[in-house]
């Protein structure tokens, strides 16, 4: 009986070190790219694994792949298999890689080889790298010094194998801007209910002064919920915002239809364009998060801006698409105008009302 209790331990103590064995069968899937840009000067180095250098130089194991007494030759031989995996385009121009030295690092288990590029600055870095293609887990952090400084960071992959970056503050702005003013005309262009919203607000007709004050009252009302919603100090639950918004289309509807025979009335469409709007921002709010926002805070802070002017461009648009057929109908029949804005505000109510329900009691669709 002893002698079988003592078999657990020892099988225990057996399974354990070839748990281990196995979990170290590859313990590192990464490799580094640092690039430094110091006054006058490019230089950085590429940091490889021993294992990963093991396997492209057919070593016999990892420890020989990073032998002090070898870090030449390995290195110059890693250098010209991994040369031709990776690139490195300054201000679009490509850079050679120009090997200065090779370096084993036992304590990181890794060879660096060391490299210098001819051009003495550069505003605009891009690099891309696949170093290992036979590994599709493999990843490769790049890590972008400024006068010493971490600049900026990126993790590449078989799936994501390039990064841009820019030294200019002004050029990176115009980036984000480039990506998400765009997707904020865009968005407002195909979303129907924000459309629809925007379409019944004009309907009942102004001057262009008038008519760019509502949509202008209306993105006010949008970019706070936008901004607070996209940072999470606000968000409440789609199931209430998205029929809140239907239901924000069909008063309006209703008022252009009471309002249609009422010339006297106060017009207090840029007020309930203000007021909406903090419902539509945050319908906004749920397609800007789908996308990739830049990491820092000010980056953020102008894609939001962004995307909020392409938003009111997108509205602007409409204006105009809605406003002229309407303004010149006015000059010729103000009877079929009216008549024209009658119909269409029961279609504003009919769609705002259908909305409602479907995003009510049919939220999984018809």
């Amino acid at each position: 009986m002893r002698v079988r209790f003592l078999r657990l331990p020892i099988l225990i103590a057996v399974l354990l070190s070839l748990s281990q064995v196995r979990a170290s069968a590859h313990p590192a899937p990464y490799s580094y790219i640092d690039l430094h840009l110091d006054a006058g000067r490019i230089h950085g180095a590429v940091v490889v694994h021993s294992w990963d250098a093991a396997h492209q130089l057919g070593a016999a194991s990892p420890d020989e792949a990073i032998d002090p007494a070898q870090a030449d030759v390995n290195g110059r031989r890693l250098a010209e298999a991994l040369e031709p995996r990776m690139a490195l385009l300054l201000d679009g121009v490509p850079a050679a890689w120009r090997w200065t030295s090779f370096v084993a690092l036992p304590e990181r288990e890794s060879l660096r080889l060391s490299f210098e590029l001819a051009a003495a600055s550069a505003t605009d870095i891009a690099v891309t790298a696949v170093p290992f293609p036979y590994d599709p887990q493999h990843q490769v952090f790049v890590n972008v010094y400024r006068s010493g400084a971490l600049a900026h960071q990126a993790i590449l992959d078989a799936s994501h194998p390039a990064m841009t970056w820019t030294t200019s503050a002004m050029r990176r702005v115009s980036q984000v801007l480039a990506t998400f003013i765009p997707s904020g005309v865009h968005h407002i262009l195909i979303g129907p209910d924000h459309v629809l919203f925007v379409l019944a607000l004009l309907l009942a007709g102004g001057g262009w002064r008038r008519l760019g004050l509502i949509v202008t009252a209306f993105t006010l009302g949008h970019s706070i919920t936008l901004g607070l919603a996209t940072f999470d100090l606000v968000n409440p639950p789609a199931s209430i915002v998205e029929p809140a918004i239907a239901l924000s289309i069909i008063v309006v509807g209703l008022d252009n239809l009471l309002g249609v025979k009422g010339d006297q009335r106060r017009d207090v469409r840029a007020w309930a364009a203000a007021a909406f709007g903090l419902l539509h921002g945050f319908g906004f709010a749920s397609v800007l998060r789908e996308m990739a926002l830049p990491g820092s805070g000010a980056a953020q802070a102008w894609a939001l801006a962004g995307f909020n002017v392409g938003v009111e461009i997108g509205q602007l648009v409409v204006v105009a698409i809605v406003t002229l057929p309407l303004a010149l109908l006015r000059r010729h029949s103000h009877t079929m105008a009216e008549r024209v804005v009658y119909a269409a505000s029961i279609c504003v109510v009919a769609a705002g009302g259908w909305w409602f329900l479907e995003r009510t009691f049919l939220p999984g669709g018809v």
